[in-house]
Order: C-alpha cells, then structure tokens, then sequence
C-alpha cells in the first residue's frame, strides 16, 4: 500500500466522522436514557472538562449562553452538576459533575456499549483486531487534536 494523499485523507476524515456520528446515533436510539440525549452529552462534556465556566461549554456546545444556563440548571437540579466559586473571578462559578452525575454518566456509557458490545462480538477475530488498532489511532488523533493550538 502507497503513500495516501491528502484528497484520500480528506475523504477518509469525512467517512470517519460519518461512521463515528452513526454509530452514536445507533446506540442511543436503542437505549433508554435516564435524561434527554443533549443533557447526557452535556453530562460527558462536564465530566471531559472537569470544572467549567457556562460561558466555556456555551461555546463548546455552540449555543448561547442563556441555552447553557438552562440546560445546565436541569442537570443541577436533578442533582447530576454542582455550582462551585470560581479562584480566578469571585463573581463567576464553575460547573462539576457530582458523584450521582457520574454513576449516571457511567450508566449512560455502559448501556450504549451494550448496544455495540454484541456486535463486536460477532465480527471475526481479524475485524476486531483492526477495530482495536483503530481505536488506539483514534486515541493518539484526539491526543493530537488536544494538545495543538487552533
């Protein structure tokens, strides 16, 4: 196999993120959610950041941050994120998963795995040593995606 060009990259990015984003879709369509979808993924963004500003996953999420506030109040009220002051600026807080915020995350996770889970298991031994390989590239480009500047 060749050197892959960057029209084949390109591509290749595209039908990642396709496949990637179908995938996600699956799973959760054949679960049942203990909260709506867009607050479960608000959950993980929470928990990926550790203690955010609303304006910082107001900007993560692409909404206003009015949006945010809401969105983020339903989760506290349901006892799943905590206000926190924040060190840097005493009028400003942080948002933080709580521990029932992520035994639920932890929920959401394991139930939408067991949806895969199964079919994994049927690929055959070959498949499922390229979807591991895949995976652990997958790892390095969101290091990689993490650590360069914008």
């Amino acid at each position: 196999m060749g050197p892959i060009s960057p029209q084949t990259t390109t591509a290749l990015g595209a039908e990642l993120l396709t496949v990637v984003a179908k995938l996600n879709r699956l799973a959760t369509q054949r679960i049942g959610l203990p909260l709506p979808w867009a607050q479960a993924r608000l959950l993980g963004t929470i928990d990926d950041q550790g203690e955010a500003r609303i304006s910082d996953l107001a900007e993560l999420d692409h909404c206003s941050q009015p949006t945010m506030t809401t969105q983020v109040r339903r989760l506290e009220d349901a006892g799943l994120v905590a206000r926190t002051q924040d060190p840097d600026d005493a009028r400003a807080v942080r948002i933080r998963i709580t521990p029932e915020g992520q035994r639920t995350l932890a929920r959401v996770r394991a139930d939408r795995a067991a949806v895969i889970d199964p079919r994994i298991a049927r690929l055959s031994d070959a498949d499922r040593e390229t979807l591991s390989a895949a995976v652990g590239a997958l790892h390095r480009l969101l290091d990689d995606l993490d650590n360069s500047p914008e």
